[in-house]
């Protein structure tokens, strides 16, 4: 018997990544394994998870993978766990269409119950239709718990404890008013360079919640049965691929099922842009996500690095760049202030965040008869464009086409397009559109 349960809200802004967060620390300090999981496409609220949790935290997403997909990775990644934390995504049924690929349908999916958090900052009884209201509406999705955020005191609690019974859920407890629990935010989400105040935040949120929450009340809801279960993939392929992954401060995202998919298929190693002059012995570079432009300096600077990855080109070798990725190896990144960096120029394109404006949401690309699903989230945009465009369609969850060039050329795959590809088959897929060998 293990736990497991999901972390939801009413709506964004309710403090549930916080909460999440001081959750999965409070409950690591009582000496339980916990294993994170986010639902959708974010990559910024994993990256937190992992770094509280000690362990890659996984995406649960109904719309870029499938059901079967789903219970795969949720049910194999809790094998050596004690705990189960899944943070929810916006409100509890927000998703790319009405319900569909929402917290609450995954939730339904795996058999989670779910925990809400209510921002009680300017309310009291009158949470009681609003909860009786998310437990009712959908009876299949079991909402369980609450835990009140920004609470004034006790005695404000108590009329909130009184609503919660009253609407048949259990009051958890509360987390207080604290200003230690606002986490400074950057453009595409929580800051990821200002470890250290992040890990303040977390701290004081656990020792809140340590103190005013039932953790063992919380884990008494959320018990649940595993069977074992393992990914049906074909014979792991040893010794005929290297990929080399870029990681560092400057890139440093990408899907934990992308990256096991391609330990399914070869060899995975990881180097940085920004502090190595030369790349490892491989057959593929992979330049993920990240925040390229706060580091533009220093990865134009590092010469040595930006000839290798020209030369392992060059020869051949094929590259993999997305969104931060997709900046590096155009011709320059121009920032705020207007100053230009050069980077690789593998790609006549450039990008700027001159003029930021955010561009997101779920994206599927039609491209030589194959469909892949993935997500679009930048702030930069291309001041200027270049002909190296494949022939490919991209359109939004609701099937309306967008503008979101794929950049190719012989060795190389470049766009803002954040590819999901946790599915071996499919990874086999995308390799082999690149003209990658993978038997």
């Amino acid at each position: 018997m293990k736990n497991a349960f999901l972390v939801a809200a009413p709506s964004s802004n309710s403090g549930k990544t916080i909460i999440t967060l001081g959750l999965i620390k409070a409950l690591r300090d009582k000496g339980l394994k916990i294993q994170p999981f986010k639902c959708g496409p974010d990559y910024i609220d994993p990256m937190h998870h992992a770094q509280v949790a000690g362990c890659s935290s996984y995406n649960l997403d109904l719309w870029m993978s499938d059901e079967d997909h789903v219970k795969a990775i949720f049910q194999t990644q809790m094998q050596n766990a004690d705990v189960g934390v899944v943070e929810g995504v916006m409100g509890l049924f927000d998703g790319a269409k009405r319900d569909k690929g929402s917290s609450a349908e995954i939730a339904q999916l795996i058999d989670l119950p779910v925990v809400l958090i209510v921002n009680a900052a300017a309310t009291a009884y009158s949470v009681a239709p609003l909860l009786y209201g998310y437990k009712n509406f959908n009876t299949h999705v079991k909402v369980k718990g609450v835990i009140f955020n920004r609470v004034s005191g006790e005695s404000h609690y108590q009329f909130l404890k009184e609503a919660a019974e009253d609407a048949g859920v259990v009051s958890l407890g509360y987390v207080p008013k604290d200003e230690r629990l606002a986490l400074e935010s950057r453009h595409l989400g929580l800051s990821l360079t200002d470890t250290s105040n992040m890990m303040k935040a977390v701290e004081a949120s656990a020792a809140l919640i340590d103190k005013y929450v039932d953790l063992n009340q919380l884990l008494s809801i959320s018990s649940k049965d595993f069977n074992a279960y393992k990914f049906e993939v074909k014979d792991k392929i040893n010794g005929l691929l290297r990929f080399a992954i870029a990681h560092d401060e400057a890139f440093n995202f990408m899907y934990p099922a992308n990256v096991d998919a391609l330990k399914q298929i070869g060899e995975v190693m990881y180097f940085s842009p920004l502090h190595d002059n030369k790349i490892p012995e491989c057959d593929l570079l992979w330049f993920p996500g990240g925040y390229p432009e706060l580091y533009a300096d220093q990865l134009a600077t590092n010469k040595d690095m930006l000839n290798a990855i020209k030369q392992f080109e060059k020869k051949g070798g094929k590259l993999i760049a997305e969104c931060g990725g997709m900046m590096y190896l155009g011709q320059s990144v121009e920032l705020k202030d207007g100053s230009a960096h050069q980077m690789l120029g593998l790609f006549d394109y450039e990008t700027s965040l001159k003029n930021m404006k955010l561009k997101l949401g779920y994206r599927s690309v039609e491209i030589e008869n194959e469909i892949f699903k993935g997500h679009e989230f930048h702030y930069s945009l291309i001041a200027k464009d270049c002909v190296e465009q494949a022939k490919a369609t991209a359109k939004t969850a609701r099937g309306t086409k967008i503008d979101m060039p794929i950049y190719r050329s012989e060795n190389c795959w470049s766009s803002y397009f954040h590819i999901y590809l946790g599915v071996p088959d499919k990874m086999r897929q995308f390799l082999r559109l690149l003209n990658v060998s993978v038997g």
